[in-house]
């Protein structure tokens, strides 16, 4: 979840809102990114979604069931619905988000979810910075 969170981090340095993710196989990271919708302008460019696309592209397949997914929050359900199309078995969450429904839909779809992992140092990049937009 570190490297997640530098990631969370590169992505607030770019005003994009600070979700990170990282892609972990045989407990080595395999792909990393940050939100870019901003940059890229594409409603689509979630840390997650960009996450699993490299890590297909680098593995040499969609199916990512060997792999873990760490994520700074808790995914949307485009996200989560992407996550169970790559076949994952487990996702880490750092910060929950009140407003998803993700949470109990990959449980329902056989991902184990494991949250809450550095969720205050999580959250806390969050809240510090909606704090700053509004200022």
């Amino acid at each position: 979840m570190a490297a997640a969170l530098i990631e969370a981090r590169r992505a607030a340095q770019k005003g994009e809102v600070p979700v990170g993710c990282v892609m972990v196989r045989d407990g080595k990271i395999v792909s990393r990114a940050h939100n870019l919708k901003e940059t890229l302008a594409d409603p689509t460019a979630h840390a997650e979604i960009l996450c699993l696309k490299k890590a297909a592209k680098k593995l040499g397949g969609w199916n990512l069931s060997r792999a873990v997914l760490y994520a700074t929050l808790e995914p949307c359900l485009m996200c989560a619905g992407a996550m169970v199309e790559a076949r994952l078995k487990q996702a880490c969450f750092g910060a929950r988000d009140p407003r998803s429904r993700a949470y109990k839909w990959l449980k329902k779809n056989r991902v184990k979810i494991k949250s809450g992992v550095l969720k205050e140092e999580c959250g806390k990049l969050l809240k510090d910075f909606f704090r700053d937009l509004r200022k």
